[in-house]
């Protein structure tokens, strides 16, 4: 996975996630929660609501210094820079923000949207994350994107001119896809992308159009020995090229990794707004795992009749904070301080556990005491998380 030497910074870390839940259209692949409304969206109407959500949401966790905003759905570019500038005011009117503040915002490669980069800038937000997730034309229109690779790359370079930091996803072990495919794919990829992308292996998610034309074999995914094969050339070609895995779907350059992200790796609080949106804060002592309404409408009565659109707020108890903390953490390639588990649990990883682990070369343990998952351990990191928190 490389990069163990990194030195990630300490700091009380505090992330905002906004949730804009609109799209052009549905891709067949995805499970987010994005909806298509054929009416024009009320803007100026949730901006009023996302600034009444950050102020309630602000009142329950107060004293916080925001370190990372993340705009993120659906499809956040679809807003007016305006709508965007007037939810980063609304954030930083309710909490202090870090004069080093990460604001990402995720926008789609389309040249409609691309003219508005400057606008955001201008609204505060300092790195783009693009939704490229192919770099051929025939992959791109298989996946439902509304783009083509020549409008991704075109998008690629106005983020380049009008942004310091920017990324961009893509997908691989799409159907048909060989190993020496996506090297290629890759390496072009690289040489557009400053210093981060992140790259995900397809996935058939239940009540996705995929999911029915997978099970009823109308589409056909690489088989596990070419899915690996594709991982494979993914942390290789990555590696050599100088951007290293730093978490098991996201590459950087040394200094470039995703600060929002790393949030919710490392266990930090963040909060989470708008329709759909997840949270995790401490209150009273307690970490809350908070989740607001799905349907966007349904958020925005929520949020004019009660300041908020929570529909979940639940303690976790030391047990579930212990593990979300190993299945996040191990995700990185810094890994885990064990110590923090007891900390959280109240008790100790099984060291029998941990012994059998490092004898399948699955994980190590650094002089230091942390706990890291290995190269070889990455494309089993679920069955390792299992073993470790049983």
């Amino acid at each position: 996975m490389g990069s163990a030497e990194r030195q990630y910074p300490k700091r009380a870390a505090f992330g905002v996630y906004v949730h804009w839940p609109f799209c052009l259209s549905k891709c067949p692949y995805c499970d987010f929660n994005s909806h298509v409304r054929h009416a024009p969206i009320d803007e100026e109407r949730f901006s009023r609501a996302f600034a009444r959500e950050i102020e309630t949401t602000a009142a329950r966790a107060p004293d916080r210094t925001v370190t990372s905003i993340f705009l993120g759905g659906g499809t956040p570019s679809l807003m007016q820079p305006q709508t965007v500038g007037s939810i980063l005011d609304s954030i930083g009117k309710h909490w202090r923000v870090a004069d080093n503040v990460e604001v990402t915002l995720e926008a789609n490669p389309t040249s409609v949207e691309a003219t508005r980069f400057r606008g955001y800038r201008a609204a505060g937000v300092n790195r783009v994350s693009l939704g490229v997730q192919a770099l051929d034309d025939a992959s791109l229109k298989a996946l439902g994107r509304l783009h083509s690779a020549r409008e991704a790359l075109d998008a690629v370079a106005i983020a380049r001119t009008a942004f310091d930091r920017y990324s961009f996803d893509l997908i691989y072990a799409r159907p048909d896809q060989t190993p020496q495919m996506w090297a290629d794919e890759l390496k072009l990829a690289i040489s557009e992308a400053a210093e981060h992308l992140s790259l995900y292996q397809l996935t058939i998610e239940e009540g996705t159009p995929f999911f029915g034309l997978h099970a009823a074999g109308k589409l056909k995914t690489p088989d596990e020995a070419v899915a690996r094969a594709l991982y494979d050339v993914t942390q290789e070609v990555c590696a050599h090229h100088g951007l290293p895995a730093y978490e098991i779907s996201n590459h950087a350059r040394s200094g470039a990794e995703c600060q929002h992200n790393l949030v919710y790796w490392r266990g930090d609080e963040y909060a989470g707004i708008g329709p759909g949106a997840h949270g995790r804060l401490d209150i009273d002592g307690k970490r809350h795992a908070i989740a607001t309404e799905k349907r966007p409408e349904a958020w925005l009565m929520r949020v004019e009749a009660n300041g908020h659109g929570v529909v979940t707020d639940d303690d976790l108890n030391s047990e579930e904070r212990a593990d979300e903390f190993l299945l996040m953490g191990l995700r990185l390639a810094e890994g885990i301080d064990p110590k923090r588990y007891t900390a959280l649990s109240g008790r100790a990883l099984d060291p029998g556990r941990i012994a059998v682990l490092r004898e399948e070369g699955a994980i190590i343990v650094d002089a230091d005491g942390r706990l890291r998952v290995t190269k070889d351990g990455f494309p089993v990191l679920d069955a390792v998380v299992a073993d470790l928190a049983a």
